[in-house]
């Protein structure tokens, strides 16, 4: 069952929404064929609440008709990044140590000031895929 992603219904908020993949979320959704338009399309699906709350600003979006499986940090609905992609068939979830991972990981993101975001594109830690979804 799904557990709703608190909707963002601030005009502001989304407007002002930016998404980023990671270097390594990028390789591997080049291999599974997902494009930046998908993932675009994905994360509008995870504002209106269509994704599985991990709790600790981490979500869980079913990517590529079903096939895989994305995990998305969020940052006050800001910040959006698709941070780990897994096929579906290879396994069912993640462990819960991965989970306390990615909780720690989304708060990290969380404390990033403008100019750390600005660093971390600039050297390629974080790619912009799109923005005011």
């Amino acid at each position: 069952m799904l557990k709703n992603v608190p909707k963002t219904t601030d005009v502001k908020t989304m407007a002002s929404s930016r998404v980023f993949k990671t270097e390594w979320f990028s390789k591997e959704a080049r291999k599974a064929k997902i494009t930046n338009s998908e993932l675009c399309s994905a994360i509008c699906q995870v504002m209106q609440g269509q994704a599985d709350d991990l709790g600790g600003g981490v979500y869980k979006k079913r990517l590529n008709n079903n096939m895989h499986r994305s995990i998305v940090l969020a940052k006050a609905g800001r910040y959006w990044i698709y941070a780990y992609l897994y096929a579906k068939k290879d396994r069912e979830n993640i462990a819960p140590d991965e989970l306390v991972g990615f909780r720690k990981l989304a708060k990290d993101y969380a404390r990033a000031t403008a100019s750390e975001i600005v660093r971390l594109l600039k050297d390629k830690d974080l790619l912009e895929i799109c923005h005011d979804c």
